[in-house]
Formats: structure tokens, sequence, C-alpha cells
């Protein structure tokens, strides 16, 4: 059966929300404890920029797309994944985190990973960031997402991240979708869209940022106190949902994606050995070097705006 598009278009209009609709002010922020605070912080932090790099991904998708229908279903993907770094960052400022007018600074492998999607996202092809971006929302959705529910007593931040995972959820449904419909393309078809992206540099640059930023991701969500089993979970969701697709397994990305991420959730070497002392180059690299935050970042904001 076809995917219904533009009857997904229009649950996407009905289902919107804002932060306005949240009492940030309600009761609850008192439970969070001392010990988890300064964990919590630098997680949160991490979360908002990461929500910042699957809003520019889906962007650069919304140009990418071959109708009408999904460039209006990414236009607001890409609208809400800024709305729950918005959300996340006003549950920074609820719990004392960040002062007025303060924001979270990203932490190295994510400036790399802004840096490199902000030059290159708009290069890559459907193909290329339709199996990527997917695999990012499951782990949120999968991990990220759940463990804070589970972690954090603060009804405020349950309502929130109950939002943003009838969010994730669609924006799955609609990134699984794509690749069905991606895969039934003609294998001549698939081929060159693989063979064009695997020449390009970007695509290249863009393997040796991602895979020190994942193995970051894991050892933070580790030592936070998320049990290894959940995160292979997560990166099992992926490979499953896939699964139950056969167009989807013609598409040599997906395999990628899932064969990276298999690495860096089991700890494999040398890939682990690799990712790690990529990351350690990084965190030597002096703040000077990176360029300025882009501009589209300044839009987060902890107000509580109704748009």
């Amino acid at each position: 059966m076809a995917f219904e598009y533009s009857d997904m278009l229009q649950t996407i209009k009905n289902r919107q929300w804002a932060l306005a609709d949240i009492d940030w002010d309600a009761p609850g922020a008192e439970l969070i404890t001392d010990e988890q605070r300064p964990k919590l912080k630098a997680f949160m932090s991490d979360l908002v920029w990461i929500e910042n790099v699957g809003a520019r991904g889906f962007a650069a998708m919304a140009r990418k797309a071959p109708f009408d229908e999904l460039a209006q279903i990414y236009t607001y993907f890409h609208a809400e994944e800024q709305r729950h770094a918005n959300a996340e960052l006003a549950l920074m400022r609820r719990w004392g985190m960040v002062e007025p007018g303060e924001m979270p600074v990203p932490n190295k492998n994510i400036r790399l990973a802004i840096d490199w999607l902000d030059r290159y996202s708009d290069d890559l092809s459907l193909p290329v960031l339709g199996s990527v971006i997917p695999a990012l929302e499951t782990a949120l959705d999968g991990a990220l997402v759940k463990f804070l529910l589970d972690e954090v007593d603060d009804p405020v931040c349950e309502e929130v991240f109950r939002h943003i995972n009838n969010d994730e959820s669609r924006h799955l449904v609609v990134g699984f979708a794509v690749l069905d419909m991606l895969g039934a393309n003609s294998m001549r078809r698939i081929l060159i869209d693989t063979v064009s992206g695997v020449a390009s540099p970007s695509l290249i640059l863009g393997a040796l940022v991602y895979a020190p930023l994942l193995t970051r991701m894991i050892t933070n969500i580790a030592a936070m106190g998320l049990s290894e089993d959940k995160l292979i979970a997560a990166a099992q969701r992926y490979e499953k949902l896939g699964q139950r697709s056969p167009n989807t397994q013609r598409i040599p990305y997906f395999h990628v994606v899932k064969w990276h991420a298999g690495l860096a959730i089991d700890h494999t070497q040398p890939f682990q050995f690799l990712s790690e002392a990529m990351g350690v180059v990084i965190d030597q690299v002096p703040n000077r070097m990176f360029g300025r935050i882009p501009s589209w970042s300044k839009e987060l904001t902890y107000e509580p705006v109704a748009k």
C-alpha cells in the first residue's frame, strides 16, 4: 500500500504544539538533585545542539524532496527540531542550568558536525540524508528521550518529552517511508546515487566528523547511567524498521549506517580506538580554529513563544 503523504502532512499540521502550551513555572523543578545537575547539564547542552543538527538536515532534505507534499513535511520537521531544542533549553532554564540570555556551548565534536552540515548538507543526496537522519531519530526516540523520562522526576520534563517523542515518531514513519520509496527505484538509479555519493569528498569528511561524535555521544550517555542494553536496542531498532521493507534493504547507505552504528555500540576494535583517538585530537583544537556558529542557531530561545 502506498504511503499517503497528504494524510501525514495534515496530521503533522494538526499536531503542532508550542512552548507557550507548557506551564514552565509548575512545581517539580526542585526534584532535580545536586548529584544529577552537572551531568544532566552537559547531557542537555549536547541534546539541544543535536536537535539543531537534525533541523539543519531536514532543511537540506526539504530542498531535495521529489514532490511538494514531502518538501512541506520536511519543512515542518525542520521547525519541530528547532522547537525541540528550544523546549530543552527552556528546561535547562527552569532547572537553573543557564542564566537569562545564556546559551549552552556545543562540545567540539558537535561544533564540527554543525560546521560540516552548514557547508555541505545542501550538496548531499536524498539517499544519504534519508539514511542518516532516521538513525539519529531512532537514537533520540529510542535511547535519549526514554532515558530522560526514566531518570528525571520533573513532571514538566515528562510533558515536554511526550510532545517531542510524538514528533519523533512521525519523523521515523516518514523517514522509513522515504527509504522505501527510494529503494523502489531501479537498481541503475540506486547505483548511480551510491557511486556519486561515495565519490564526494564532503561525504568522506562527514564520516570522519560523525565517527568521533557518535562515540562521544555513546560514552556520555553511558556515563549518565543508561544501560548498554538500551543503547543496543536503540541501534537495533533502526535495523529492524529498515528490514520491514525489501526496498529499503536495496539502499547501500542504509546498510552502511546500520553497520557503523553497530561498530560504535559494540565498541568494536579498531573502530573504537580510532574514533576515540580522533576525539582526543578534536579536543586539542583551539576554539579560535572553529568558525562562527551559524546564524540559524540564533533562533534558539527558551522564551515560551506561541509559534
